[in-house]
């Protein structure tokens, strides 16, 4: 007869053998990492520097009154969300049944859950760094079940096909912490991907005057009515066809490799270059979190490759290129599940193995 220990570890066993052994389902894409904010303030961790305070109304719901609301209010108000108020002249402190509403349609729209209250994952979107551009109609966006676009859908209209743009690095508005040779090629690999999926080219040109898209680096108030606010925040904003203008806030920390860059608020160039290209070309933010049109980015976060919600709302605005096939785009997003399912395996397989060699020490 076995020792109680040798039954109980063969109990242990079959438990870890069933739990390893369930029916394995095919890797999904992981949505980009959230900061989660706690009820528990010492717990409280984000990486914004600019609204890390709005972290103060968690779990606050309608009725509520705490002090500062009312700059939450204008947050939502300048993301397109809530009109200003008609009987005075400031917003409240109160959480009345105007932000109500207008934290609902915050939520439907960035596919979060639908609580109307200001929850740990509500919050954790409200204080993420993101795109200064509007997020909904009010200001001025059509919007799809998903993808937007700018009211009245507005696109670049060029002889020739495919279409060219041209591109150029303002001689003045730049900045030191990264190259001008790096930046340029970081610029060509994200205009790359929309011109991949659509018949559209994109040439840079040293004639900056005269260039369709004008791109450069600014601090604070720079002159188009949507000042920088400093680290962190909003991290850049693009203006609709056919204006051309993409401007970058130059007080981030810009990196092109994380390898090289040790700040915990480093930001990836190429990631935001992507997404503002999308509005460039006159596409809104998306409720698809995995989207590059998604409004937010986290410090350290790379998300560069167009998905499929990408892709389709872009074309529906400039046709798609002859060489592109969405099975193309399938098999490279299967084939980046397939390595994630594989590393799965690796590791169960793995844990099964050290189990199985405590059983025989």
């Amino acid at each position: 007869m076995f020792p109680f220990f040798s039954y109980l570890n063969l109990l242990l066993f079959l438990c870890v053998a069933l739990f390893l052994s369930r029916p394995c389902f095919p890797a999904r894409i992981i949505p980009e990492s959230v900061t989660v904010i706690t009820s528990e303030p010492e717990k409280t961790e984000t990486h914004n520097a600019t609204w890390h305070d709005f972290s103060k109304f968690l779990h606050a719901e309608r009725g509520s009154h705490v002090s500062g609301m009312s700059e939450l209010k204008k947050y939502f108000h300048r993301f397109g969300y809530l009109s200003l108020p008609e009987t005075t002249p400031n917003f409240t402190d109160t959480f009345d049944s105007q932000f109500e509403s207008a934290l609902l349609r915050y939520q439907k729209r960035l596919g979060l859950p639908v609580t109307g209250k200001l929850d740990s994952q509500t919050i954790s979107a409200i204080v993420a760094p993101r795109c200064g551009v509007s997020d909904t109609a009010m200001h001025g966006f059509h919007a799809t079940r998903r993808y937007a676009y700018f009211n009245g859908k507005p696109r670049w209209t060029r002889g020739g096909s495919p279409m060219t743009l041209t591109y150029a690095f303002s001689p003045y508005d730049i900045i030191e912490r990264v190259n001008a040779a790096e930046i340029r090629a970081v610029f060509g690999r994200a205009f790359a991907r929309w011109a991949a999926v659509i018949p559209v080219s994109f040439v840079e040109t040293a004639e900056y005057g005269r260039a369709d898209i004008t791109i450069g680096f600014y601090l604070g108030d720079h002159g188009d009515g949507e000042p920088f606010d400093g680290v962190l925040g909003v991290l850049a904003h693009a203006f609709s066809p056919q204006n051309g203008r993409f401007h970058l806030d130059a007080a981030e920390t810009w990196s092109v490799d994380f390898d090289r860059e040790e700040s915990k608020v480093a930001v990836d160039l190429e990631s935001v270059a992507t997404h503002e290209i999308g509005h460039v070309l006159g596409l809104g933010h998306s409720s698809v979190k995995e989207a590059v049109m998604y409004p937010s980015l986290s410090p350290r976060r790379k998300k560069v490759d167009l998905k499929i919600d990408d892709v389709a709302g872009v074309q529906a605005l400039y046709g798609s290129n002859p060489n592109f096939t969405f099975s193309s785009l399938l098999q490279s997003q299967n084939s980046l599940n397939a390595a994630l399912q594989l590393e799965t395996g690796f590791f169960t397989w793995t844990t099964l193995a050290l189990f199985l060699i405590f059983l025989c020490a």
